[in-house]
């Protein structure tokens, strides 16, 4: 798939909307744990560097209170936290690998979960919010990418990886 194939821009007011422009390599990090709670809160701790969040306690609640109403764990080792918050400027994103994977996320299919999306994005962007989940989502049904994102040693390959920009 090329670069071509995702979104791009959000027409009616010209946002983008597209992975590279919620995602930077410096957040994605391989998790040091292998349990749902420790793993969300290190992404959040992550998510929460990102000037675009503007109250990190917020996005934790929202982000908890999220996983409390339905499993975020899509299956196929993907779990893709969301929120949408008031004090979210603008759609952005944290990644996180779990190696070993974490065993009590619940998935829809009980797999282990290797991969976590985690995105945090304004309450009233829901048109670049559902942007980023379809361009996010036709990456990671390919098998062959999925794969290589799960073995990456560091947030630069991932990242080259996932935006299919050749940084790897």
């Amino acid at each position: 798939m090329n670069r071509s194939q995702f979104p791009t821009k959000d027409m009616l007011n010209g946002e983008f909307t597209d992975i590279e422009s919620v995602l930077i390599p410096g957040r994605i990090c391989i998790l040091d744990c292998n349990d749902k709670e420790n793993a969300l809160r290190q992404l959040i701790e992550l998510l929460a560097t990102a000037p675009e969040v503007k109250n990190p306690d917020e996005l934790a609640r929202g982000i908890f209170y999220r996983e409390q109403l339905m499993s975020t764990g899509i299956g196929m080792g993907i779990a893709v936290p969301h929120v949408r918050l008031k004090s979210v400027e603008k759609p952005t994103m944290a990644v996180g690998i779990s190696k070993s994977g974490i065993m009590d996320y619940e998935s829809l299919d009980n797999a282990p979960v290797h991969l976590i999306f985690m995105i945090a994005a304004g309450q009233d962007q829901h048109k670049q919010y559902l942007r980023l989940l379809s361009a996010l989502s036709s990456r990671l049904k390919d098998d062959g990418i999925r794969s290589l994102l799960m073995n990456t040693k560091d947030g630069k390959s991932f990242y080259g990886i996932l935006t299919d920009s050749g940084e790897v």
